[in-house]
């Protein structure tokens, strides 16, 4: 289920990523998009009139998510999801979905474990992330090579991600973008800080050679032209799109939309009303 199809290559070489996230753990990781991503969903859950007592957290960095949510049980974004089906109230995918194969299946697993009126919750990298790196890079190499090799992980537009929720099962489904700028003093200052968050280039038809460092000047000299700060133009300014996923395991308890045709009032006679009030 969570497997590509045969006939559909991997997108992620999953050996690759997780010996990246191996790296940034070892060597210092740069937590600062996590950091927020655990925030807002601690601010979302806070405005639920409600306790969830058995939460589960699906995600490739434990350490850092345990510490936000010491109560729920952490298990890795693994393909096959180690969670038991109906057993908790609250699930948040947290970083990684992004690099998954098939997304809906993920949501789906996650969906099954959860009891009914259980609350799903993904935040993952998506949209416009690293636009500004992907077309440099990709203009460089095409200058310089007359080819072009995958560097960017593609990631996927708030319409799609969020229709994912609904296509897994999930009730009053809802996605929304954070979306953030960061400035760093080149492309190179912003590779470093990449392969610190364990997001380097783990796509399995990346380039298995070594890349000439032609290309990687002449994309910094295009990132610096076309993408300078506009607080310090010294430096190059990149976007990171934080989606949001919200859904609800179906239950008798959840609001309903009525059946088309049922209303009793004609909305031109509601918003005469309004109107009326107003005046």
């Amino acid at each position: 289920m969570t497997m590509p199809p045969p006939d559909r290559p991997a997108l992620t070489d999953r050996s690759a990523l997780l010996r990246q996230r191996d790296r940034a753990n070892r060597q210092g990781f740069v937590d600062v998009l996590h950091r927020l991503a655990a925030d807002e969903i601690q601010d979302r859950l806070s405005e639920i009139n409600r306790r969830f007592t058995a939460p589960a957290l699906v995600t490739g960095f434990p350490d850092l998510w345990a510490q936000s949510f010491p109560d729920a049980r952490i298990v890795p974004d693994d393909p096959v999801l180690d969670l038991e089906p109906g057993a908790h109230d609250l699930v948040i995918h947290a970083m990684a979905l992004h690099w998954a194969d098939d997304p809906v299946g993920q949501i789906v697993q996650c969906a099954r474990a959860l009891c009914p009126d259980g609350l799903f919750i993904a935040v993952c990298f998506g949209g416009q992330t690293l636009q500004e790196l992907r077309a440099a890079l990709a203009q460089a190499e095409v200058e310089l090579t007359g080819g072009l090799s995958p560097r960017i992980l593609p990631m996927g537009e708030i319409r799609d991600l969020g229709q994912l929720i609904s296509r897994a099962g999930l009730a009053l489904p809802v996605a929304d973008l954070l979306p953030q700028r960061a400035s760093y003093r080149d492309l190179f200052h912003l590779a470093h800080d990449l392969r610190a968050m364990g997001e380097g280039n783990a796509m399995a038809a990346r380039l298995r050679r070594p890349t000439r460092p032609a290309v990687f000047a002449r994309a910094a000299a295009i990132m610096a032209r076309h993408h300078a700060d506009r607080d310090d133009p010294s430096r190059v300014a990149v976007t990171f799109d934080l989606v949001f996923l919200t859904g609800w395991s179906p239950s008798d308890t959840q609001p309903k939309p009525l059946r088309p045709g049922s209303a009793t009032t004609r909305l031109e006679d509601a918003l005469k009303e309004i109107r009326t009030k107003k005046t």
